[in-house]
Order: C-alpha cells, then sequence, then structure tokens
C-alpha cells in the first residue's frame, strides 16, 4: 500500500514538472516570435523610412557649377562676349574702317545679342585659344569656324554645338603654274597646316587611305601658315574649303591659286556654348533657327517690322500669338529683333559668302534650304 502512495505522489511529481517545461518553452517561445516580430516590423519601418527619404542631393561637380547662369551673366553685364575669328575675311575679320568685326560668324552672333536686347563684344581668338576661352568663361559663346566632332562634344573639351550655320569639307589650294589637278598629283607634297584644329587628322587620314605621302609644315596660327604656302615655302595650304577661298582674298595674287576639286572631310560649323548649360544653349539654337524661318517664309530684314500673315505658325514666330518666347526665358519680339538685327539665313549668307562677298556657291550645296535640296531646316516653331 505504501508503494502503491509513493508511485502516486512521483507520478504526480514528473507530471507538475513536464507542465512547468511545457510552460516555460510556450512563454519562451512566445517571447522569441515577439523578438522577431519587433526586430521585423523595425526593419521595415527603416527600410520604409529610407524609401521615404529625400535623397542626399548631388555636388556639382566645378565645372558644372561655373557654366549654369550664362543668360544671367549676359543680362546683368549687358553686354554679349562672342568669341570669333578676327582676321578670316567673310566670317570673322576687323574692318579698318569701322573698327568693327565683321562676318557670317560675326553675325549670328549679332541675332543673338538682338534676341537679348543687349550689346556685343568680339573677341579675336586663335584656334589654340578657342576652347580655353569657351571653358573658363572668357566669351559666352564661340562662333569661329569651329567643326562639330564626337570629340569635341565630349568631357575632353566640354562643349555642347548649336545648330549647323556652314557645312564645310576640308580641300587644298595649289598654285596654277605647278599643274596639280588633283590631291593624287600630291604624292611627295609639301603641305602646310594649321595646328589646333581637325585638319593635320584629316590630311594624314587621306593621304594615308590613298599610299600618298607627304610632308607637313605645322604652324600655330592660320596666317602664318596661308603665309609661307603664298610665299611658296610648301607645295599646298589645306583648310576648310571657306577658309580657303578666304584665305585666297588675301593672297599677293589671288588669281594665282586654286582650290583643288577634292573634298577629303566634313566640317559642319556653327556655334558652340558651354556643356550643361542648357538654358542657353535652347536660345542660341533657336536664334539659329529664327533665321532659317524666316528665309523659308519670306521674312526678311526690310519686311519684318510690318509682316503680317494668317498662318498660325509665322504667327507664333512674329509673337503675335502662342506665348513662345517665354518658353525660352525671352519676350514675345525676340524674333523679330533677330531678323531686324541681321537679317534671314539667306541675307546673311549673300551679304559675306555670295557673289558680293567670298563668292561660295549656295545653290547645290548642302547650305541651300531643305525645299531646294539642302539641308538649311528649321523645327516646328511650336
Amino acid at each position: 500500500m505504501a508503494t502503491q502512495k509513493r508511485s502516486s505522489w512521483f507520478g504526480l511529481i514528473i507530471a507538475v514538472l513536464a507542465i512547468a517545461v511545457a510552460v516555460y518553452f510556450f512563454l519562451d517561445g512566445r517571447r522569441l516570435r515577439q523578438e522577431i516580430e519587433d526586430l521585423n516590423t523595425g526593419q521595415v519601418a527603416e527600410a520604409t523610412l529610407g524609401q521615404d527619404e529625400e535623397p542626399a542631393p548631388i555636388e556639382e561637380e566645378d565645372d558644372a557649377e561655373a557654366v549654369v547662369g550664362a543668360l544671367e551673366t549676359v543680362l546683368a553685364r549687358g553686354k554679349l562676349i562672342l568669341g570669333g575669328h578676327g582676321s578670316l575675311p567673310g566670317f570673322g575679320v576687323l574692318d579698318a574702317a569701322s573698327g568693327e568685326f565683321t562676318g557670317f560668324d560675326v553675325d549670328f552672333g549679332h541675332a543673338v545679342a538682338a534676341a537679348l536686347g543687349v550689346e556685343i563684344e568680339v573677341i579675336p581668338l586663335t584656334a589654340g585659344e578657342r576652347f580655353t576661352a569657351l571653358q573658363t568663361g572668357q566669351v559666352d559663346l564661340l562662333i569661329r569656324n569651329t567643326t562639330w566632332t564626337l570629340t569635341r562634344d565630349s568631357s575632353d573639351v566640354a562643349a555642347d554645338f548649336g545648330p549647323t550655320t556652314f557645312y564645310d569639307g576640308q580641300g587644298f589650294i595649289v598654285r596654277r603654274a605647278d599643274g596639280i589637278a588633283s590631291i593624287d598629283d600630291l604624292d611627295g607634297a609639301t603641305v602646310c597646316v594649321t595646328s589646333g584644329t581637325t585638319t593635320e587628322g584629316n590630311l594624314a587620314d587621306a593621304f594615308r587611305e590613298r599610299g600618298l605621302t607627304l610632308t607637313t609644315q605645322v604652324f600655330s596660327e592660320t596666317e602664318a601658315a596661308f603665309s609661307a604656302y603664298d610665299s611658296a615655302a610648301c607645295d599646298c595650304y589645306t583648310s576648310d574649303k571657306s577658309q580657303l577661298a578666304s584665305l585666297r582674298t588675301t593672297a599677293t595674287n589671288p588669281g594665282d591659286h586654286m582650290i583643288l576639286p577634292d573634298t577629303i572631310s566634313k566640317e559642319p560649323l556653327g556655334p558652340l556654348t558651354r556643356h550643361g548649360d542648357n538654358e542657353w544653349a535652347d536660345i542660341v539654337s533657336w536664334v539659329v533657327f529664327a533665321t532659317f524661318f524666316a528665309e523659308e517664309h519670306g521674312i526678311t530684314q526690310a519686311n519684318v517690322a510690318s509682316f503680317e500673315s494668317d498662318n498660325p505658325t509665322v504667327r507664333r514666330f512674329l509673337g503675335h500669338e502662342g506665348g513662345l518666347g517665354a518658353k525660352l526665358g525671352l519676350d514675345e519680339d525676340w524674333a523679330v529683333r533677330v531678323i531686324s538685327a541681321v537679317g534671314n539665313y539667306g541675307e546673311i549668307y549673300e551679304r559675306h559668302l555670295g557673289p558680293q562677298g567670298l563668292d561660295i556657291p549656295r545653290e547645290g550645296s548642302l547650305n541651300a534650304q531643305w525645299k531646294d535640296g539642302g539641308l538649311i531646316y528649321a523645327p516646328a516653331w511650336r
């Protein structure tokens, strides 16, 4: 009987212990699950906080900060500073009589200044100086017979190109007396060339492609290079054909020289602004387009002030409706001022590059209007 009683008590104790252990593990498990839940909730909250927070602003690079605000700078100064050519007839040259710079490129600088209602100052730059002057803010705008290339449109030069104002190509000028008819006759020739331009590379590529040999004489200044050619220090001079036509007018005897028919490269020329200054680049681009548009629609320097039209596109151009000036940060009469100042593209071309200027034929070239088979074309004015 005593044995059975002890067994009962022993069984009861075992049962109580089992229940205690179960309760312990139940409570501990509950605590553990709560901790896990709290941890997960905390992680989610942290992750959510990270998503809701504004991302830290990316610090602008120094050069980007430097270029922002060219428009404000020009307006505050009341003057546009244009980097141009100072001794290239037809494109940029100092007129001794007036003391002013004139030329095809210079007129587009005047067009931008007119759109803003400011004065203009032209700083003549060499080929080697031009990009540094733009990068450092010495000039607000560069229009100096500068070719649009991938390298120049990259971080190497940090420039943004506007619309092409003149489609050119590299060629050669030779003395008629030498009997040279094409590039193939230049095998073994000595060629004068200007450094700091696309010309050197194009020259080497063209001769290499044709299996020709050459000797180059390289000069830092265009005038020095052409002068060396004019004095017979080399057999020919190579550059953009427009520049050759311009330089030929400065030769001792212009009629003694001819430009070969060969064109060895594509040289689209136009305005450059500092990379990243989008507002300023937009204004420069649409000023150029304004001269294209005006020619297409028969709007000239003489009639722009009184021009009337029921064409909605033309009315937007003239600022009569649409409010497009505000989209560029300009007033509504900006395009009228541009054409009043310099005329349309055809007038600018005729004035400097036509028969009374360098006499570079436009008909049948890429510089003709798009309706005539060329590439002079303004985007939609809306």
